[in-house]
């Protein structure tokens, strides 16, 4: 099993209102097995050790479902492999000697909370203006009972993987929170029981991304490329398609 050492440019700081700085760690005996974040909590282990404060990082499952590994590395959102959370990636594509930097999601709207944690409650307040069926069906109905096509079962899927990490923003030059917002509207939107509420969902939830202060899309495909679900940018077309229909037929 092959060890390596890294040299580690970490983001400190202690708290929002706080300024903040890259911090030198050093990382030794570290596995080429080990996760990013295991390797995290090797530093944060021989820091505690020494009696300092350990590094604040957010992680949930650690298995690429939960999204809360929000991290950038080397000026990546979840580092240099495609589709693959921080979580997920290993130390072994990395070089021994090697120097990475770690920092934050850095977006306007998601401010620091301390260190590498976010506050990412903007894209719950998205969800909760409109990111739901809130019709009274009764029971629920037989999984064959209402026949949906599969290729449009197969796009509703696609923008349901989607796990809400926020690597999209932290990608984008304009900060912007279409493909996550895009992609929570075209889920539903394809979906026969989405279709009651349609029209005032999509209204909803980008009037409430707008108000968060995300930016606008340039539709340059930076999202696209970092988000680990590899979620399509023709989501935000959709999104678009839906906002106008919508907006127009309320007029």
């Amino acid at each position: 099993m092959a060890t390596m050492t890294l040299k580690l440019q970490i983001w400190r700081q202690p708290g929002p209102s706080v300024p903040g700085r890259l911090v030198p760690y050093t990382a030794e005996g570290v596995s080429s097995d080990m996760s990013f974040l295991e390797m995290l909590d090797v530093v944060n282990e021989g820091l505690i050790a020494k009696g300092e404060d350990p590094i604040a990082f957010d992680s949930d499952c650690r298995e690429g479902i939960c999204g809360m590994c929000s991290l950038v590395v080397n000026g990546i959102p979840h580092g240099p492999e495609r589709g693959t959370t921080v979580c997920q990636l290993h130390m072994r594509h990395f070089k021994d000697g090697e120097t990475i930097t770690i920092e934050p999601w850095r977006a306007r709207a998601f401010p620091v909370v301390k260190d590498l944690i976010v506050d990412r409650s903007a894209f719950d307040r998205i969800i909760a203006a409109g990111g739901f069926v809130s019709i009274n069906v009764g029971g629920a109905p037989d999984g064959n009972a209402i026949p949906i096509g599969k290729a449009t079962a197969d796009l509703a899927m696609d923008s349901a993987a989607c796990i809400g990490c926020g690597a999209c923003v932290a990608a984008c030059k304009n900060a912007s929170a279409h493909l996550f917002t895009s992609a929570k509207i075209s889920h539903l939107a394809l979906m026969p029981q989405g279709q009651v509420e349609r029209q005032q969902r999509v209204v909803r939830m980008v009037e409430q991304m707008d108000a968060e202060g995300f930016g606008s899309c340039s539709n340059e495909g930076e999202c696209e490329a970092v988000c680990p679900k590899e979620i399509p940018i023709s989501n935000i077309a959709r999104m678009v398609r839906e906002y106008t229909r919508a907006v127009l037929t309320r007029r």
